[in-house]
């Protein structure tokens, strides 16, 4: 069910996504996807995560700022270079209105990556690749919603250069390094 919602929600958004278009792909009934989805918004929240997942596993190189890199290349691909991007920039808009959508985007899409972002840097931390004072929290607003930002307000592209600045530059920080004169 979640594969034939994913797909269908890939091809045509979510003005062609509904439950009867998700039953006669799936072959599952409305009552069923009715029981297991109060809404087709939570139901096309779950399936975008069930498509995407892959895409998006986290590396684990044992290199945070690689990690960090790859992993936010992989979004900026995907929400630029398929129909992945219009999708979420739609879950979004329409989860400010209908609360079992915001629901469900939480739980299956936004809380499991923003999770396993924490967690790499939080095991980065332990290894000492970054300060121990490091907020893992707010390395992951920096970064993606840097990302989202460019996305649901495109003034600005968003591309891979720009991931790649974003880490480099939350990596390396944005101050001057102070030369003491020998």
């Amino acid at each position: 069910m979640l594969a034939a919602a994913g797909d269908l929600l890939l091809a045509e958004g979510m003005a062609g996504f509904t439950f009867e278009r998700v039953s006669a792909i799936s072959g599952a009934s409305r009552t069923t996807l009715h029981k297991w989805w109060p809404s087709r918004g939570a139901l096309a929240a779950e399936a975008y995560f069930r498509t995407v997942e892959s895409t998006l596993a986290f590396p684990d190189t044992g290199d945070i700022a690689a990690d960090l890199t790859e992993q936010l290349l992989a979004f900026v691909r995907l929400v630029t270079g398929t129909t992945a991007g219009r999708v979420i920039a739609e879950l979004i808009g329409s989860s400010q209105t209908d609360p079992e959508l915001a629901a469900a985007y939480r739980e299956h899409y936004s809380a499991p990556r923003r999770a396993l972002a924490v967690a790499a840097v939080e095991a980065a931390r332990d290894r000492g690749q970054v300060r121990v004072d490091v907020d893992a929290e707010a390395v992951v607003d920096q970064l993606w919603g840097a990302c989202y930002h460019r996305l649901l307000i495109p003034d600005q592209p968003l591309t891979e250069a720009f991931a790649r600045t974003l880490v480099d530059q939350l990596v390396h920080g944005l101050r001057t390094r102070e030369i003491t004169p020998s």
